[in-house]
Parts: structure tokens; C-alpha cells; sequence
């Protein structure tokens, strides 16, 4: 059980510029299952068979079965005290924050998020593979096994980054984390890369590096402080510290 006090050595101000990756933990507390549940399977399928440009190829309507469902699922899944924490971080801080996240269920924006870079795309939203548009899930006839655009009638397909594909916006999320003052890992586990790499960028150009997290990540040794346990609980009281409220 957590302490009713949190012991932190930080403390923020308006000016500090403040970076925050968040990963599949910080949804799970929302009840979203993370990629490592179930040995490794979503939702009984392999990774290879829904997540992969080659699985596409192969089967458009499987995978699109599979995002269909996990999109339709959204509606029902809601934003956790974590996700809300953020956004009273991100009121404090304004143009100074700046929140990634690995996932793609919209719970941030659902949040009121603002400032936030969606790395691996995002459940909403998905593109045409022969004219390039992008389009909602709500403006698209998802009761087609393959979707259609609805200008050049190509195949559409979720906008999600499959494993072998290049996250978004990576040249931002660079500059963002060479330009922090803090760097903020939330829910993260360590292993996927580029994402994993990220606190090493921010903690080289001298930003201070705190994480919270079930377990240890992998690359605990780059964290300077270290909280253990649910976001949900440790995050609203951190961020109360951290912006002296208490």
C-alpha cells in the first residue's frame, strides 16, 4: 500500500520545460489490456498476424477485424486520475509541456490534452494506401470487411505504426527532449524502442529524469527517481508536490 506521503526532491516551476512519455501501464488502469498480457498475444491473435505491414498484405480483413473491434471498444473505456493528472500539469505549464505517448486509444485527448504527440498513431484515424488522405474512423464505413476512401475508393487502413515502421514526428520528439528540463516516464516498460532510448537523449542534455511504473523498467539505471506503483495513485499526489501544493 502506498505511504500517505510521497517524497519527491523536485519541485517545477512555470519556466521548466517538461517532457512526459507515457506507455500501455498508464491505460491499463483504464482497463486496456497491455501488449504484454496474455504471453505476449492481443487478444489471442500474434503480433505478426494484426501488427505488421506484411500481416496487412496478407490479410487486410483480419487486421482490420481486429482494430475495428479495438476501436469500437474506446467508447467504453474512459480516462483514469493519471490521464486527468497530466492535464493539470500541462494547465500549469502550458507551451512548456509536452506529452508522448506509445498509445493509440485517445485517452489523453479524451483527457484534455493538448500539447501531445501521438508516436505510434492513433485508433481514430485512418489513411488511404493509394492517395495518402487521412480520415476519422466516424467518417468511414467500417461495416466493410476492408474499408474504402471515400474520394479514390483505395483500401484504407488504421493509422496505427506497425511493428517495422518509423514512429511519428520523430525529428519533434528529438528536439523536444534535447530542450527539456524534466523527462517524465509514465507506464513504460523500457524494451520497445525508439521510445526506450528517450530518457538516455534527455538525461545527455542535462535534464533530470523521473519514472513511475508497476515495475523497474529496463532502463531504471537512467532514472534519478524512481516511484513504484499504480500512475493513478502516485501521479495526482506527485504532481501536487511537484507544483507545491502541499
Amino acid at each position: 500500500m502506498m505511504n500517505a506521503k510521497i517524497k519527491t526532491k523536485f519541485k517545477f516551476q512555470k519556466k521548466d520545460r517538461v517532457t512526459v512519455l507515457t506507455g500501455a501501464g498508464i491505460s491499463a488502469e483504464s482497463g486496456l489490456k497491455t501488449f504484454r498480457d496474455n504471453g505476449g498475444l492481443w487478444e489471442t491473435h500474434q503480433v505478426e498476424e494484426v501488427a505488421t505491414p506484411e500481416a496487412f498484405e496478407k490479410d487486410a480483413a483480419l487486421v482490420w477485424r481486429f482494430y475495428r473491434q479495438r476501436y469500437l471498444q474506446l467508447a467504453d473505456v474512459k480516462p483514469n486520475p493519471a490521464h486527468f493528472a497530466l492535464v493539470d500539469l500541462e494547465k500549469f505549464l502550458g507551451d512548456n509541456f509536452t506529452l508522448i505517448t506509445q498509445n493509440v486509444d485517445g485517452l489523453h485527448s479524451k483527457a484534455g490534452n493538448k500539447n501531445l504527440i501521438e508516436m505510434h498513431g492513433s485508433l481514430q484515424k485512418c489513411f488511404c494506401l493509394s492517395c495518402q488522405q487521412k480520415f476519422l474512423m466516424s467518417e468511414i464505413n467500417l461495416m466493410k470487411k476492408v474499408p474504402s476512401c471515400p474520394v479514390c475508393k483505395g483500401d484504407l487502413r488504421p493509422d496505427i505504426v506497425w511493428f517495422g515502421e518509423i514512429p511519428h514526428h520523430m525529428d519533434e520528439i528529438t528536439l523536444r527532449l534535447r530542450h527539456t528540463n524534466y523527462f517524465l516516464m509514465i507506464g513504460t516498460s523500457g524494451y520497445v524502442y525508439p521510445a526506450a532510448q528517450f530518457v538516455q537523449i534527455a538525461r545527455l542534455n542535462a535534464a533530470k529524469t523521473i519514472g513511475i511504473n508497476l515495475e523497474k523498467p529496463l532502463n531504471s539505471s537512467l532514472i534519478d527517481e524512481f516511484h513504484q506503483g499504480k500512475a493513478g495513485l502516485f501521479l495526482p499526489k506527485l504532481i501536487d508536490c511537484w507544483l507545491n501544493k502541499n
